[in-house]
């Protein structure tokens, strides 16, 4: 099942699909870890949902939720810790 990273909740881990989006933007998120293949966990959430803390590649990242929305994620059913 793909989401976008936007959709998670906290707790939620998938493994990234595809990034979109302009080419700067795209540049900036590939440029942070955001590439095809890497894992992602839904840290935490802001009170009012931005910005949303990740955990991948053994460092924690911070995005907007606007950002968010240029990533997709493939989660497997019943995937939450």
């Amino acid at each position: 099942m793909e989401k976008r990273l936007s959709e998670l909740e906290p707790g939620e881990k998938g493994v990234i699909s595809r990034v979109m989006g302009d080419r700067v933007t795209r540049r900036r998120l590939l440029d942070m870890g955001l590439t095809r293949g890497t894992e992602i966990l839904v840290v935490r959430k802001a009170p009012l949902g931005d910005p949303i803390e990740f955990l991948l590649k053994g460092y924690n990242l911070s995005l907007r939720k606007s950002e968010c929305e240029s990533v997709y994620i493939l989660l497997e059913e019943g995937e939450k810790e």
